[in-house]
């Protein structure tokens, strides 16, 4: 249940039932490769890419990012930069690996230094290629950026945001564009929001079918991974990195001068 045995089988004929072929998330490996030489050529214009778990199930960082330690995100085995919170995070993941189920969560990226005017306003906005390049990262369900879903509550006039000069630049004042209008960087932190559904392999007896169309029980055997959003941080990093590198060379394309 829930996995893509069904769809491939229906669409290709087979299945790799041992772990899932090219739907695995074993395939994300090559991509978090050509992600970390993407990040050195991003590093050479001074582009920073952060991403960190702030949520496992109902357990959920309420820090703004703005005030975490990014430096600490891999100082404990969910990727949470907050100790507090990282352990709670920890306690729930153990406890539901014993009842033998799963557990979701969400991931926050944060990308600093990007300059303005990466993206194109129609076929290639900013935040559709973001938002292609996350959704094709197994187990995600939801992509939001800037204030996302969250911004459908609010009034234009708490939404907006203000111009300003700093440091002889234009910026904004808040940031609820999540560094991107129009589909093309404003020079602010891109900011975007992952959501991750639990891993469809439990330990618990479930319904399923099986190829001559009966009814039979089925529950996972071997390793049981309870919760997959920490390991999901790094590749997130890399697919961001893969995108804004791909906006790097075709901004010096589309440019007018």
């Amino acid at each position: 249940p829930s996995h893509a045995d069904f769809v491939w089988h229906s669409k290709y004929g087979i299945r790799d039932y041992r772990g899932g072929g090219r739907s695995s998330a074993r395939e994300t490996a090559s991509w978090v490769a050509a992600g970390s030489i993407a990040r050195q050529l991003l590093g050479l214009t001074g582009i920073d890419i952060k991403a960190f778990v702030n949520r496992v199930g109902e357990c959920s960082l309420d820090v703004p990012w703005e005030h975490l330690d990014m430096e600490t995100i891999d100082s404990n085995p969910v990727r949470c930069p907050d100790r507090g919170t990282a352990e709670q995070m920890a306690d729930l993941i153990r406890e539901v690996k014993k009842q033998g189920d799963t557990v979701g969560g969400e991931i926050t990226c944060v990308v600093r230094g990007c300059p303005v005017g990466w993206g194109s306003p129609v076929f290639h906005k900013l935040q559709a290629d973001l938002a292609h390049a996350m959704l094709s990262i197994n187990a995600c369900k939801g992509f939001e950026y800037g204030s996302g879903f969250s911004g459908a509550r609010m009034r234009g006039s708490a939404h907006n945001d203000p111009f300003a000069i700093e440091d002889g630049e234009i910026r904004t004042t808040s940031n609820y564009s999540g560094g991107i209008q129009g589909g093309i960087s404003n020079g602010m932190p891109i900011v975007f929001r992952l959501a991750f559904k639990p891993v469809a392999t439990l330990m618990q007896a479930q319904q399923s079918v099986n190829v001559d169309k009966e009814t039979v029980s089925i529950s996972g055997k071997g390793r049981h991974d309870p919760c997959v959003v920490p390991r999901a941080v790094p590749v997130v990093e890399a697919m961001a990195a893969l995108v804004l590198a791909d906006h790097s060379l075709l901004g010096k394309l589309d440019r007018v001068e």
